[in-house]
């Protein structure tokens, strides 16, 4: 799995587990989908991502769309 794989699978698991909380324990847990959404704009601009850095860290070979 390359580091685009990686971000993408954990940033549609991060919507999912949002929008599952928000529904089942509390509304406030939508902000978390709208950080992910605002995350996932600044890495179409900048090419890097939150998410994208730890994965660099543990190890995860670059993808072509994040460094």
């Amino acid at each position: 799995m390359n580091l685009d794989r990686a971000v993408l699978a954990f940033t549609g698991f991060l919507v999912l587990l949002s929008l599952a909380l928000g529904y089942y324990v509390t509304p406030y847990f939508y902000l978390l989908t709208a950080f992910v959404g605002l995350n996932l704009i600044m890495a179409g601009f900048a090419g890097v991502c939150f998410s994208s850095i730890i994965f660099k860290v543990v190890g995860l070979k670059p993808g072509t769309a994040l460094r």
